[in-house]
């Protein structure tokens, strides 16, 4: 059999007709079946090939969360060209950066881009595009409405395209370092996604998903994908609200769902229990940055199981999943291996590290990308043998179990010793006048490096930077410990949560100064 991941909608449709398929509160409580939610994707996708647009065409996403995301997605899938998401917070030169190099022909936008879609078109001749189209709004003079463009062609089955190893996404990295790479998944890459997710994590026919994270990420497309193949029902939030997520949870009988850390954090902060019903919620998983101890345990007193997760954009999800019964007893790792999924922990030698030694995290799966898009040097460089090499830094136990310390390249080193910052964050969001935490390198004329602490404050709670710093004598070793605090407003995020460091140094390098 040939796979086609749009196929799979589908066969989901034809299995489950009357299922829900999408829940979007945002969109006046609009309920779409799997029926018509295939109907939808067919449609989009007859008018992609009325467009002209072929096998391999790359098809750019400037999307909001919502049901023409998902129908869009797997319409590009159908007819096998290659969806290329875009992160909708990037400014006008970055997204022309990524669809220059993507090589895109079509550029679908929500309305709420249309300044950002203006300009692209102004620049016009510098991209491929020659086909766009408006979700909502005024239309745009260059732009086909996307509903009556989409309604227009038929809703019959198209001729399915592109199968197997054919790419099926390209998503660019964040490109916190540097410019962002597309990351390459294929139709078979993306199946053994949803195949190792489904034989690991508790998720299954009838689930309700509560969907938060922008669907340009992987840890929003991989569980959204996984929903249809599995049948479950995705309600989906525009944009994150803790809430609103709280009472969807009570009126939406959600299921499950996966936030990280700062969303949980937001999340424990508005929580009602006289109002908010959390009774049909399984587990949360939670990943992109180390889950703090101390959250785990505070959901747990809510009766919630936070589920670790760890994975990357090219793994197209899975590395490691802690499971329900081990959330507690073993808080703080990540879990063990995803079924279809090796896990190796490795020394700068190139040798398996000992149980609990400090190493590079590697990870080995049939859900590992292809490679990156045009970029052969950085391919060769994280796939070798066989292995992705995450630069990761983490340990795992004599029974499998991984903890993640930290990226290899934030890791401090501090008068010899190394220091992983997700572990003195860890520790500093124990203080109960702390939102938010994050630590980087601050260079010691002494030391090589001391740890600097940017910390947020709880809203209406006061703390000097000197009473935090006494606060953490004892709780680690002297070297790990913060020598400097810095309080402000926020701390900078990419969105999918993680800790933008190199916004943080460019703020503070230079401009504060390691004690002697």
């Amino acid at each position: 059999m040939q796979i086609n991941f749009g196929q799979f909608l589908r066969r989901r449709a034809f299995i489950s007709p009357q299922l829900e398929a999408t829940v979007e509160p945002a969109v006046g409580g609009r309920r779409l079946r799997f029926r018509e939610l295939n109907a939808r994707a067919n449609r989009v996708a007859n008018a992609l090939r009325a467009d002209g647009v072929k096998p391999g065409d790359r098809v750019a996403l400037l999307m909001m969360n919502g049901a023409e995301f998902i129908e869009t997605f797997f319409a590009v899938a159908k007819i096998g060209a290659v969806n290329v998401p875009l992160n909708w917070r990037l400014v006008a030169d970055e997204l022309e950066f990524i669809l220059k190099d993507a090589g895109a022909t079509v550029l679908v936008f929500d309305d709420a881009f249309a300044a950002a879609a203006a300009e692209l078109q102004r620049r016009g001749t510098r991209t491929e595009l020659r086909r766009w189209v408006q979700l909502g709004g005024t239309t745009a003079p260059f732009a086909a409405a996307y509903e009556p463009w989409r309604d227009a062609a038929s809703d019959a089955e198209p001729e399915p395209a592109g199968f197997d190893d054919d790419l099926l996404y390209i998503m660019y990295t964040s490109g916190t370092t540097g410019l962002p790479k597309g990351v390459m998944h294929s139709h078979s890459t993306v199946l053994w996604a949803m195949l190792t997710l489904s034989a690991t994590a508790d998720l299954h026919w009838g689930d309700r998903f509560l969907l938060s994270l922008p669907l340009f990420h992987v840890g929003a497309l991989t569980p959204a994908m996984g929903c249809v193949y599995l049948g479950a029902t995705l309600v989906i939030l525009k944009a994150f609200d803790p809430k609103l997520s709280w009472e969807l949870i009570r009126d939406e009988k959600i299921t499950n769902t996966l936030m990280v850390p700062a969303m949980l954090q937001f999340m424990q902060a508005v929580r009602d229990p006289a109002a908010h019903d959390t009774r049909s919620l399984r587990w949360c998983m939670s990943g992109a940055a180390p889950v703090p101890v101390n959250l785990i345990r505070a959901y747990a007193d809510m009766g919630i199981e936070i589920h670790q997760v760890y994975g990357l954009t090219e793994s197209c999800g899975p590395g490691c999943l802690i499971l329900g019964e081990d959330a507690l007893t073993r808080a703080g790792s990540t879990g063990r291996a995803y079924f279809h999924t090796d896990v190796r922990v490795i020394g700068l030698d190139g040798r398996d590290c000992a149980p609990d030694e400090p190493g590079e995290v590697l990870i080995r799966g049939p859900h590992n990308m292809l490679g990156y898009w045009k970029r052969p040097d950085a391919t060769a460089m994280a796939l070798r043998d066989g292995w992705l090499h995450t630069g990761d830094v983490g340990t795992m136990d004599a029974e499998g179990f991984v903890t993640i310390r930290d990226r290899m390249k934030d890791m401090l080193i501090s008068g010899g010793e190394n220091v992983y910052p997700a572990e003195v964050e860890n520790m500093l969001l124990g203080h109960p006048a702390l939102a938010d935490a994050a630590v980087i390198g601050l260079p010691s004329p002494r030391w090589g490096e001391v740890a600097l602490a940017v910390v947020v404050l709880k809203p209406g709670m006061s703390l000097a930077e000197a009473e935090l710093l006494a606060w953490c004598k004892g709780k680690l070793a002297s070297f790990k410990l913060p020598k400097v605090a810095r309080i402000v407003e926020q701390i900078p995020r990419n969105p999918s949560g993680k800790i933008l460091k190199r916004v943080l140094r460019e703020g503070f390098l230079g401009q504060v100064r390691a004690p002697d």
